[in-house]
């Protein structure tokens, strides 16, 4: 059973910085590329950024976090991570990550991982 189990997040004050670790079981990432998303309070779920499966490729949605986030992999742990830096309110969301293998989304989606921006 392939599943997506995210950690990381937690309470921080604008400005701040977290490390979410996002750990595949079920399959092996290392052919496909990982994404994570983000879902704030009444609104859709929305992607953050990409990593290729080889890892020399990365994409960020939004301007808005270009420069703060940054998302990497560890194909040997089958892991993927988002280090967010100068966090700002606007950043309090759910955090998920996903598998996508030939244009195709793997599995479910996990719990998430709750990051909260506020002093």
């Amino acid at each position: 059973q392939v599943q997506f189990v995210e950690s990381g997040g937690g309470l921080v004050q604008p400005g701040g910085s977290l490390r979410l670790s996002c750990a595949a079981s079920g399959f092996s990432i290392s052919d496909s590329s990982m994404r994570w998303y983000r879902q704030a309070p009444g609104k859709q779920r929305e992607l953050v950024a990409s990593i290729s499966s080889s890892a020399t490729s990365t994409f960020y949605v939004d301007s808005s976090v270009k420069g703060r986030f940054t998302i990497s992999r560890d194909n040997a742990k089958n892991t993927v991570h988002l280090q967010m830096n100068t966090l700002k309110p606007e950043d309090t969301a759910v955090y998920y990550c996903k598998a996508v293998r030939r244009g195709v989304m793997v599995g479910s989606w996990g719990q998430g991982t709750q990051v909260t921006v506020s002093s």
